[in-house]
């Protein structure tokens, strides 16, 4: 508990190097393909990192543990999160949180259960099904008592922790945040940073910090209304500068501003259902968020499987054009495949995409592609998913409706 302030900075023993200060000067595309933090930061104290596991998470905590069509009391108990880890391995997502609630007492002590969790059994289940359990804790518990918390749950076979409440960024914080991540480290644990001071280069330095919160992401539609369409866009000049963003994309109850409404245990979002898709290629995150009720997003399952295939981490990012408040458009490379993304503010967009600047010359691609359609102003759950032969001479129209957007995946085919 912070009880008083310094005139100082940080207190230290004899001389030593401090952090970057850094500004970006340029356009807004030249701003948004900034990663000067990364590159000042201290390279990987990490010697093999082969056990660093990127990928997608399913998520509990966000809708409130609900679950349709199944024929037992969705909560936080066993069977729901064995619904969970059969609903992540059928559709090739790699870890499932067990947020808040899975320890009694609201997690303030991580070593006594909720009676209606039996956890061996859930990691079991897992670890058979080729699913990771990620742990939640909040900081104080998880602080408590570190090297005996990460050896006892590394040794059950927990793959991480989403540790929470940070809420600080003093040197006392700063310092227990590299301390626990260099510990988990060392039991070959990722750690996601929730609740906390904003990323400056950690996750170069120690690259099992996986992911940070540390933004006015999608969680906040369960209590406001402030996460509008031109506030997704504004994060990409601005908060992704920073390093991997925790956003926590995938909303499935779309909503424009005239009929947005906070709705606690099934939250809405703001924005079109191309809008949501297209944020898993354009917010970087090595472990991102599959949000929404597993239930949901079976009733769309070829939107699933499009989500479910882009991935977490890249060899290549081209920032194709945008304007703060207004559009974006990103290209992604993994491997031989490349991802295109876009999205805008309220007032929609209609963008050309010249596919020389990312597709290499003489390969053929098949591309598939969410979209907007005609009266996704109107009904922001409409879309469509439509194919179509590329090339790199070819070029790509989309109309983003208000808070739309678009995604694309280009295969190459002979």
């Amino acid at each position: 508990v912070v009880t008083g302030t310094a005139d100082y900075i940080a207190r230290v023993d004899g001389a030593r190097t401090f952090p970057w200060r850094i500004l970006v000067i340029g356009s807004d595309k030249d701003i948004a393909a900034s990663n000067l933090s990364y590159l000042l930061a201290a390279p990987s104290r990490i010697a093999d990192t082969s056990w660093i596991k990127p990928g997608k998470v399913a998520w509990d905590w966000w809708n409130s543990w609900n679950i349709t069509g199944v024929d037992f009391e969705a909560g936080i108990n066993t069977p729901t999160y064995k619904h969970y880890i059969d609903f992540a391995s059928d559709n090739g997502i790699e870890y499932v949180i067990l947020d808040d609630g899975w320890a009694a007492g609201k997690g303030e002590d991580l070593f006594i259960l909720n009676p209606d969790i039996d956890l061996e059994e859930i990691i079991s289940y897992a670890t058979a099904k080729n699913v990771g359990i990620i742990l939640w804790a909040g900081y104080r518990a998880f602080e408590r008592d570190l090297e005996k918390v990460c050896r006892h749950y590394s040794e059950m076979g927990v793959k991480g922790f989403k540790v929470d409440f940070e809420d600080r960024d003093d040197q006392l914080m700063i310092r227990h945040i590299e301390n626990i991540t260099k510990l988990a480290a060392d039991r070959k644990m990722v750690i996601e940073w929730h609740g906390c001071p904003a990323p400056s280069g950690l996750h170069r330095t120690y690259p099992n910090a996986i992911t940070f919160e540390a933004v006015h992401g999608a969680e906040v539609n369960k209590w406001a209304k402030t996460v509008t369409p031109s506030h997704n866009v504004d994060l990409i000049f601005t908060r992704m500068l920073l390093g991997p963003m925790d956003y926590t994309p995938g909303g499935m109850r779309n909503s424009n501003e005239r009929s947005f409404k906070i709705v606690k245990d099934v939250p809405r979002v703001q924005g079109t259902r191309a809008h949501m898709a297209a944020q898993y290629v354009l917010f970087y995150s090595p472990l991102q968020m599959i949000s929404d009720m597993p239930s949901e997003y079976m009733k769309e399952q070829a939107l699933l499987d499009f989500i479910a295939s882009v991935p977490t981490v890249w060899d290549d990012t081209k920032v194709l054009c945008g304007k703060i408040g207004e559009y974006a458009v990103i290209a992604r490379r993994s491997g031989d495949k490349w991802f295109l993304g876009g999205m805008c503010g309220a007032d929609g967009k209609d963008v050309e995409i010249d596919l020389s600047k990312f597709l290499p010359e003489g390969e053929k691609y098949l591309a598939k592609i969410v979209r907007d359609t005609v009266n996704s102003d109107d009904l922001p759950e409409d879309y469509k998913i439509e194919t179509m032969k590329a090339t790199s001479a070819s070029k790509l129209k989309i109309s983003m409706k208000s808070g739309g957007g678009f995604a694309v995946k280009f295969m190459p085919y002979k």
